[in-house]
């Protein structure tokens, strides 16, 4: 599985011009899946998003004279109770090495990548102990993807690539 995640102030998702999804602080996640995904990918992915610290710990000054309020890099989403945006996004996986027309080839079909994704999104409720904390968009639709980046920090990461 590869994502996109970006710390936010607040994202939305909207759906045939309605609103369909928001948060406010905490991370939006642009989530594809590949042929090649298995449920194991599933629960790396979903520990990885819970764990990863790009939070500041408000409690503590920086180290450095710099405009960071708190120290920085010390705090998961779980740690500060934040919320998450989930959006599944197939075009992750798409390539441009031959011609000037994106190749969809590796990304999953609708199907086996519906199933997957929604136990992703599943397994991030579990993990941060309250449903209304994780949101999603509409999986298939056309969906309009609106965010103020916190940082900015943006991360990409694949499960199935260990060089990144």
């Amino acid at each position: 599985m590869r994502v996109v995640i970006q710390k936010v102030k607040s994202a939305s998702v909207t759906v045939d011009d309605k609103v369909i999804s928001s948060i406010g602080k905490g991370l939006m996640i642009l989530v594809g899946v590949s042929t090649a995904d298995t449920e194991e990918d599933v629960a790396r992915l979903s520990r990885k998003i819970l764990s990863l610290r790009v939070f500041e710990d408000l409690s503590h000054p920086p180290k450095t004279k710099t405009k960071w309020h708190g120290k920085p890099w010390a705090k998961s989403i779980v740690d500060i109770e934040g919320e998450i945006l989930a959006v599944s996004q197939f075009t992750l996986y798409g390539t441009i090495k031959k011609g000037t027309k994106p190749d969809f080839h590796k990304a999953a079909g609708v199907v086996s990548a519906s199933v997957l994704y929604e136990n992703l999104v599943e397994q991030l409720r579990e993990g941060l102990g309250d449903v209304s904390k994780v949101k999603d968009g509409e999986f298939g639709a056309m969906m309009d993807v609106a965010l103020v980046n916190d940082g900015p920090v943006t991360i990409i990461w694949d499960t199935n690539d260990a060089t990144i």
